[in-house]
This record gives structure tokens, sequence and C-alpha cells, in this order.
């Protein structure tokens, strides 16, 4: 299910004549692109970020926005969405951009040492600095291989819901074990404005990658006969007059059935890809961006990796080392910035400075 954030979170991009010109491009809006905002922020470097997603908080609220995270310095134990929420919040006093649902297309250096960059959205920028914080690249669904089957994409097959709406009063499969085929499931059998006429589940095996109260939950609907539950894989389809009209489903004893539907939605989980950023230039050792660990800097000038993108000696794939990357970065890309400036370490706690950048008051000590 698509995660439902604390903040109403769209493109908030104005339309603009010719390319948006900026002192920074954030590529990824997960948690460290998020947290690069606020690293910015406090040196007064305004930022856009581009997502290939509809909506921020990248790998965590795409793969398990519900499932808990331990690792967050002073946090025992928060979600995903959670997480995405807090960080959101804490980059509101700098009022990023948001250009969602795009993947940055062009990348190209200018005369001046700027960047131009264009999406596939058309949405063009003029940027001193970009920073990759892509995790290990740009999410695709992983797709179901049955041959013909891709004709009825975005018709009748859907790897996403982006409009619950879409499916009120039909015929679904859904196919998969994980926790998006089983919230999608549970949530299209309830009774609601989205309720289904009928849901069938279809996975390879009984066991399942997702909320164990969600599966006991299912296993009753079953039960009741308020949906279907069936083992097998999806191996051919039948149609008539151009319309998908049913699933093959052949099970582990080797029959093939004929599911009737409406709507599959597959879940399969996404695959990453490292996309256009694999023909920018830049120096990739197995599909990751190398780095230095002083500034984070990549092999070309200007441009940073930060996060599960980049790799160096010692990396370890944590967030909060990719938190600590944006630290360095942002101080990193200071100078592109402001040439003439000497950067100064100030310290949230005492600095006035940045205290009034963030928009709070300046505490009393006695």
């Amino acid at each position: 299910m698509e995660p439902q954030l604390n903040q109403e979170v769209i493109n908030t991009a104005s339309r603009h004549d010719g390319p948006i010109e900026t002192d920074a491009v954030i590529v990824g809006a997960g948690p460290v692109g998020l947290f690069q905002v606020f690293e910015l922020g406090l040196l007064e470097i305004k930022a856009h970020i581009i997502d290939s997603l509809a909506y921020p908080g990248g790998q965590p609220i795409e793969l398990y926005p519900d499932k808990p995270i331990y690792d967050i310095p002073a946090i025992p134990v928060c979600t995903g969405k959670e997480l995405t929420n807090n960080l959101m919040k804490q980059i509101e006093p700098f009022g990023p951009t948001f250009h969602l649902g795009q993947e940055v297309s062009v990348l190209e250096k200018q005369e001046d040492g700027r960047f131009f960059v264009e999406t596939s959205k058309g949405t063009k920028f003029l940027t001193k600095t970009i920073f990759i914080a892509a995790g290990v690249g740009a999410f695709q669904p992983k797709l179901l291989r049955v041959d013909g089957l891709e004709q009825f994409d975005n018709s009748q097959l859907f790897y996403r819901v982006k409009n619950p709406a879409d499916f009120a009063g039909k015929n679904l499969v859904i196919v998969g074990g994980g926790d998006s085929a089983l919230d999608w499931a549970l949530n299209f059998v309830a009774e609601g404005p989205n309720k289904a006429e009928s849901v069938i589940l279809i996975h390879r095996r009984d066991g399942f990658k997702a909320a164990p109260a969600n599966v006991a939950k299912m296993k009753e609907l079953c039960d009741a006969y308020e949906m279907q539950f069936i083992i097998g894989q999806v191996t051919g389809y039948d149609e008539k007059d151009g319309k998908l009209t049913a699933a093959k489903v052949t099970g582990a004893d080797g029959i093939t059935r004929v599911v009737p539907l409406d709507v599959m939605l597959v879940f399969f989980g996404l695959s990453p890809k490292l996309g256009p950023i694999a023909h920018w230039g830049l120096d990739i050792e197995r599909k990751q961006i190398k780095v230095d660990t002083e500034k984070f800097s990549t092999n070309i000038p200007g441009i940073f990796a930060v996060g599960d993108i980049n790799t160096y000696p010692g990396k370890k794939k944590l967030i909060l080392s990719g938190f600590h990357e944006c630290a360095l970065a942002a101080f990193g890309a200071a100078p592109f910035i402001f040439p003439d400036k000497k950067i100064h370490l100030q310290y949230t706690t005492t600095s006035p400075k940045l205290h009034k950048v963030l928009g709070v008051e300046s505490p009393v000590f006695d």
C-alpha cells in the first residue's frame, strides 16, 4: 500500500520558463537525501530534490513502511513511515522543492562550471552542485514474466496502486507473498468505498514474507469465504476481444486452473536499477559510485554521492552512515556555492545564526 505520510507531499515546483537555477540538486528523496537537505540548509544552501517515486521516503517507505528500524541514534525504534515523517518535519524550515515521479535523464557540465540537468518529465535545472542519494538506484517493479501479458500493462495489469478507487467493485487477482500483496488484499476485502467485488490472492507457496498478523487475517478471511488464496504460479492467461479475462495458475500438483478476473495486481517487490546514472562519467565500481571520505565527492568536481549508492574502503550500508556522509558532503560543496566565504563549523545547540536559520529561539543558559 502506498504510504500515508503526515505531510501531504506533492511536486512543489511551480511552472517555470527555462532552467531552474539553483545551488544544489539532490537525486533521491530517501532518508539520506532528505537529511542532505537539512545539512545543506544549515549552511544556507537551498536544494531541489528529484525522485523516481511519487512520494519521499525511498527504500524504507517503499519496502518496509511499517517494519521497525532499531539503529537510528537516540530513537530506540521507529518505522520507515515514522522516520520519513520526522525527516520531513526536520527539513521544513529549509523549504526544499520536490520533483517527484521523475528521474534524471540528462546531465551535462557547462562552461561556467555549473551542471545542466533534465528529468524524464522535461524539468530542467542549472545547478552548482549535485548530490546523488539514490540508494541503490531507481526502483523498478519486478515483472511477472508471461509472454504477451505485457500488452495489458496499466489497463488491467498493474504493479503499483496509485488510486485504490480505480479497483473498487472489480474482481481482483493479487499475485505475491510480501507485505504489499497482503496489505492490498486486506484493503480491497475490507468494507468501504474501495471494496472489491472479489479478491483472490496467488502465491507460489504457503509461506509469506509479510507481517504475521496480516497473514493470519488473510487466512481468517479465506475461512470465512470473503476471499480466496491459491498456491501456484501464473503461467498463462485468457483473453477475449482484446481484454484480459482470466489468469492460468499452475499449482504444485501440476494442475493448471483458470481464474477469472477483471484486474491483476502483481507485487513481486522492487528491483534497483542504476539507470542513467551509469552514463554520467562517474567512477563506478560494481554499480556503486566511488567517493573520497573527506568530502564524499566523486571523480567529477561538484558532484557528491551519499548513502547506499556510494562505495569507499570500509563502507557500511547503514542509514546512520549516510547521515554522517551528508554532513561532510555539505561542507565539501560549500566552496562551489560560496567560493569567497569561509565556512565555520557551528553547533545547533549554541549558534544564534543556526537558530535563526532553523526558525527557533536561542536558548538562554544560566
